[in-house]
């Protein structure tokens, strides 16, 4: 496991200092990398290869798989499941339960009756792209990329790639408005949406929505 600059630590570490916190309890793979100012607590496992940007929170019983890719400033709430090959984005939450799958067509064995290894299928990664969020006890299928600042609701189940500042509801998922930068659900006002809290406005381009001052 490295931290921060190359520092070279054990994989079951606990330690309040400049370059973060790790749990006595949490599980680092070698080969990982953690960025400066992480937390990461109580039975989190952090597989080999996986990688953390600066300043990100893991909570209690979190897994990220074999090489996931985490940005900056993320937040993962207790007991979600980040399967490789995942790549998250920066400003990312991901709520408490929530589940990013990898395997569109899940089985246990293969034609010939044996259990499958990882030999035997291709995982498939979900993108989760700068500053989205995913609710609690959201599922993710494998191949979806959910798109930035986007927002999925709690319990529900995302089956196709969503669209920059949709908020997505329900099982399966479905489009049900726009969400701002704040988290707000953004108001129409003609062919813009205005965010409540901040007054921002958003203006629809082929990937969903982005500022109307931004070129």
């Amino acid at each position: 496991m490295r931290f921060g600059h190359e520092l070279d630590v054990p994989c079951h570490y606990c330690s309040e200092m400049a370059l973060g916190r790790v749990h006595s309890s949490a599980e680092l793979g070698e080969g990982c990398l953690i960025g400066d100012g992480c937390a990461i607590w109580q039975y989190a496992h952090i597989r080999e290869g996986a990688s953390l940007g600066p300043a990100c929170v893991i909570g209690r019983g979190v897994y990220v798989g074999p090489g996931v890719q985490i940005g900056a400033h993320v937040k993962v709430q207790n007991y979600a499941l980040i399967y490789e090959p995942a790549v998250i984005g920066d400003r990312v939450f991901i709520g408490p339960g929530a589940v990013l799958t990898n395997d569109r067509n899940p089985r246990s064995t293969g034609q010939s009756g044996w259990l499958k290894t990882s030999d035997d299928w291709a995982a498939t990664g979900v993108e989760i792209q700068n500053g989205a969020s995913v609710g609690a006890r959201a599922v993710v299928l494998g191949g979806v990329t959910v798109g930035v600042w986007a927002m999925v609701g709690a319990g529900a189940v995302v089956t196709s790639d969503v669209s920059d500042h949709a908020l997505i509801v329900g099982n399966p998922g479905r489009q049900d408005g726009w969400v701002g930068r704040a988290g707000k659900r953004l108001l129409a006002r003609g062919t813009e949406y205005v965010c409540p809290e901040t007054g921002e406005t958003y203006r629809e381009v082929e990937a969903g929505l982005r500022l109307a001052n931004c070129d």
